[in-house]
């Protein structure tokens, strides 16, 4: 579902990973056509770091 949001609305997903300031510039630039591929690729991208991070926490929070 993420993904989707990230790729077509990819101002509301930064929301749902709790990153609202970087929502609002990204609604800022798909409000342009033209910014709207940028917007799409960084949102993309800020998921899959997103998805990182937590599986790393969940690592290291397995070992201790």
């Amino acid at each position: 579902m993420r993904i989707f949001l990230a790729i077509f609305l990819p101002w509301i997903q930064f929301f749902t990973i709790g990153r609202p300031f970087a929502g609002l510039i990204c609604l800022l630039l798909q409000i342009t056509l033209i910014g709207w591929v940028p917007a799409a690729i960084w949102s993309t991208y800020a998921l899959s770091q997103y998805k990182t991070n937590k599986t790393i926490d969940a690592a290291i929070g397995a070992r201790r």
